[in-house]
């Protein structure tokens, strides 16, 4: 396997910052470009993100001495990368105009920005649901006139902790699903520390994340359809998904509490075995990030926690617990994943290993 030369826009935030720690002995990816705001632009890495660095292990020895680039610089970065992660904090107008701008200069983007995630021909991936939409990016490249760049995104992080779990369902007729979200500080770039207002405290309301939760799964199983001018993504009309977004005072992790409904009535021993016996494409290639399992579950009615589950397997697992029946749909569950990891710059690495897997990603 030849080695890529990756870049990160937006290394000094939160989710940057976890992209550089999981980059740091990935045997495919060497990190060779940090990009940031231009007020970050010409310091070490180390220098721009010392006093806030929130990662739980030291700053990665081979960053430190990187300069941070300006990530609007899109011609001088392109040149020294294959591809790019990204997780810019801007106006989603202007992160959808820089992911553009490098992939018609034939640099690839992986994203864990929202801005692209509605474009019809952008594929939003969870590698082990949704693989087969990768295709669409061959008719993106050809609306975007490029041979190699285009954009990939991958979803919320809210949907990470239910989406794969109600997954391996799905031919049962998954007809509606009811779902809390309960979730971690740092899906807002934030700390204890630097978020005062959550200390002994619950806030029921995050800004987009509900609309993000019923909506994006349907893309998520949504079919590709051909139109005029290209392919795009149909999405699929069920199930109906009804959710309510929580903020709670931890540090990381995403909780769900889920109920569902089922058009073909299925045992709660099948849905364990289905849920035990999942894999995916990223488990089925052996990719580097991929966990094995990707779904667990838990017999103790007291787990999944989030500080005790949320690191399973590297932080890229999903852990279940609590399946029991439901007395208005059919069942309920309670879902936990690492929003950072998971959620954010792990599942961007494992998608841009699928990625790589599947020919769409290749050394310049």
């Amino acid at each position: 396997m030849a080695r890529f030369s990756v870049g990160v826009l937006g290394a000094t935030g939160m989710v940057g910052q976890r992209f550089v720690t999981l980059l740091e002995a990935h045997p495919w990816f060497s990190l060779k470009v940090v990009a940031a705001s231009a007020k970050s632009a010409g310091k070490t890495y180390e220098a721009s993100v010392a006093d806030r660095w929130t990662m739980p292990g030291a700053i990665p020895h081979a960053a430190r001495a990187l300069v941070v680039r300006d990530a609007s610089d899109v011609d001088a970065i392109a040149r020294e990368v294959d591809f790019v992660f990204c997780a810019v904090d801007m106006t989603k107008d202007e992160t959808r105009a820089l992911e553009d701008a490098y992939a018609k200069r034939e640099t690839p983007v992986v994203s864990n920005n929202s801005a692209h995630r509605a474009t019809p021909d952008v594929p939003m991936i969870i590698p082990e649901c949704n693989p087969e939409h990768a295709a669409l990016i061959e008719s993106q490249r050809r609306r975007l006139g490029t041979k190699r760049g285009f954009v990939a995104v991958k979803p919320n992080c809210s949907l990470q902790s239910y989406v794969p779990a109600l997954h391996p369902l799905r031919d049962l007729g998954v007809t509606r699903v009811v779902v809390a979200t309960y979730q971690a500080l740092s899906g807002a770039g934030k700390t204890l520390a630097t978020y005062p207002e959550m200390n002994d405290n619950v806030i029921p309301f995050i800004g987009g994340e509900e609309e993000k939760s019923e909506q994006e799964p349907l893309k998520i199983w949504g079919t590709i359809e051909s139109h005029e001018g290209g392919e795009r993504v149909a999405p699929a009309r069920a199930p109906i998904i009804s959710a309510t977004c929580v903020r709670v005072p931890v540090s990381d992790g995403h909780m769900a509490a889920v109920a569902f409904a089922i058009e073909k009535k299925a045992s709660r021993d099948e849905i364990l075995a289905r849920w035990r016996e999942f894999a995916g494409k990223p488990q089925k290639l052996g990719l580097p990030s991929a966990p094995q399992p990707f779904l667990s579950y838990d017999d103790d009615d007291a787990r999944p926690q989030t500080r005790l589950d949320r690191d399973a397997r590297k932080g890229m697992g999903v852990v279940l617990g609590r399946l029991r029946a439901d007395p208005v749909l059919d069942y309920r569950f309670v879902g936990l994943s690492h929003n950072t990891v998971r959620g954010a710059a792990g599942g961007a690495i494992l998608t841009a290993e699928l990625l790589v897997a599947e020919k769409y990603l290749e050394p310049k």
